[in-house]
């Protein structure tokens, strides 16, 4: 199977249109297109690293079409890729985040900073 097909397939599981997958990666509706065409473009690396958080497939299925398409589970994550999060709040903020465009990732950011450092101030005072 081809990159192209992978790419349709990890949107279509993600159920996204062309256009709103393109909106969450920051590009044209087209750019999705001609990446879904089998004699179309290649995605950047980056950018397909992104595509896969977003559409929620394994990055290397995605790239090279080895390995699982999802992680169920039943594999181990590489630890770089472990969430320990058991908070259902917390998973749903953190899936937030990874989907937001980065200026929004940004300011989502700061927002928790401040709100950390008013907490610390708080505590020493």
């Amino acid at each position: 199977m081809n990159l192209s097909m992978r790419i349709r397939i990890a949107r279509q599981r993600a159920r996204l249109s062309q256009e709103a997958l393109a909106a969450l990666l920051g590009v044209t509706r087209g750019a999705v297109a001609n990446w879904e065409c089998a004699v179309g473009a290649q995605p950047a690396t980056a950018r397909l690293e992104r595509l896969a958080q977003v559409t929620g497939v394994c990055f290397e299925w995605l790239a090279t079409g080895r390995g699982p398409l999802t992680y169920d589970g039943s594999d181990d994550l590489p630890a770089v890729d472990a969430e320990l999060v058991h908070d259902p709040a917390e998973r749903r903020l953190l899936h937030a985040y990874r989907l937001a465009s980065r200026p929004v990732q940004k300011l989502l950011l700061q927002m928790a900073e401040v709100q950390v450092q008013g907490v610390e101030g708080r505590r020493r005072a």
